[in-house]
């Protein structure tokens, strides 16, 4: 049996909520919930990262609809961008006389998984006060009218949003992948992949997540099946998605060499 204890147990229940009472956040909180954020790993303690808390409700309004019109984002009581940011170093450098080597693909690496790690502490935090948090990845489908809006300078660039509310209703929580798709031993070993990944698929179709729908068997297209999982992950990554931001993280600074 797996072990369990009060922070395992709140970690396995999260689930994203996108409906929220109208009770407003103090500000202290969300300071606390950023501040728990901050106590996440961070690469030299370089601390790549930002967090622009937004209430403003014509603000959340604008961000909604350049985030793909998610009405949540208006209706929560606050809005966290969540961004990579050199802008303090390239000051830091700056005020000590130094060049700012910002231009390879490990410093943009760098600032996107330590705000990666500090975002999820946050979420943790703001859980165990008993708020919801849904990410909003929509935040990078108009990034240049998020940087305009927000005041975003060069060496920062939004890579998740993320709306914080007391919740109205929760959803149920979505299985994830078994854990032979997931964890190896020593090193990586396909062996028990494909079977997780069906079994999953199986799971995920008995849902109802996906609409109960049905789609030809591979190879015996007079058959049909559920459609889970392995269908609905396959189709997604085969469109191309947000192909601008490499243009755009070329104008914000992020070379990329």
């Amino acid at each position: 049996m797996l072990p369990s204890n009060p922070i395992i147990d709140q970690l396995n229940s999260h689930v994203s909520v996108r409906n929220y009472t109208s009770d407003l956040i103090p500000r202290e909180w969300i300071e606390a919930i950023v501040t728990a954020g901050q106590r996440a790993a961070t690469s030299s303690n370089l601390q790549m990262y930002a967090a622009i808390a937004v209430t403003d409700k014509a603000t959340q309004r604008e961000l909604a609809h350049w985030c793909g019109d998610q009405k949540h984002i208006e209706d929560a009581p606050v809005f966290i961008a969540w961004c990579a940011d050199l802008s303090k170093l390239d000051r830091a450098c700056a005020l000590r006389g130094l060049p700012h080597v910002h231009d390879y693909v490990e410093n943009f690496v760098l600032a996107a998984v330590d705000v990666s790690l500090v975002m999820q502490n946050a979420a943790v935090a703001a859980e165990s006060l008993g708020l919801g948090i849904c990410y909003i990845g929509g935040i990078r489908n108009n990034p240049r009218e998020i940087i305009r809006l927000l005041n975003i300078p060069r060496y920062m660039m939004p890579i998740s949003g993320m709306t914080f509310g007391f919740p109205a209703r929760v959803g149920p929580q979505r299985p994830r992948l078994p854990l032979p798709a997931v964890l190896h031993w020593e090193t990586y070993s396909p062996d028990g992949v494909d079977e997780a990944l069906h079994d999953y698929d199986q799971v995920m179709a008995a849902t109802g997540i996906y609409d109960n729908r049905q789609v030809p068997t591979l190879g015996r297209p007079e058959v049909m099946e559920a459609y889970g999982w392995l269908e609905h992950s396959a189709r997604r990554v085969t469109q191309v998605n947000r192909p601008h931001l490499r243009e755009v993280l070329l104008e914000q600074g992020f070379e990329l060499k």
